[in-house]
Parts: C-alpha cells; structure tokens; sequence
C-alpha cells in the first residue's frame, strides 16, 4: 500500500526542519568561539538564512493543516 502523498511531504518538510535546526545549532555553537569578524559574519548569515527556510516550512506546514481543516468542514456540511 502506497503512503499518503499529504503524509510522505509533511515528513519530509519535517525532516528538512531537522536538519536546518541541526546546521543552526552547530552554527550557534561555532557562533560562541569565533574570534574574527568574518567567521561571525559568515555564521551570522547562515542562521539567519536557515531561520528564513525554517519559517518558509513552518508556513508550508500550517497552510497544509489549514487546507485538510477546510476540506474536511467542507466534507462535514
């Protein structure tokens, strides 16, 4: 039996989500030690890109809920 199309992306944007707060906490990490202005620079940048995918995701996520919400109201009437 095939998974749901709907389940198999929820899963894989979550896995994705994973993986961007896994990088941000090393970047974090990093972040705590670096000494010279371009480390930081460059690690400030890639937090703040990761936290932009992050929140594209999180929108993704909650429009797909919102979207199964509606369908099934409209199932229910």
């Amino acid at each position: 039996m095939k998974d749901d199309p709907t389940m198999e992306n929820r899963r894989h944007t979550l896995l994705w989500m994973k993986d961007l707060l896994d990088h941000m906490a090393r970047c974090h990490d990093q972040l705590q030690w670096a000494n010279d202005d371009p480390t930081r620079s460059f690690l400030a940048e890639s937090l703040m890109d990761d936290l932009a995918e992050c929140r594209k995701l999180c929108e993704e996520l909650r429009g797909a809920s919102e979207r199964k919400r509606t369908s099934r109201s409209l199932a229910m009437s």
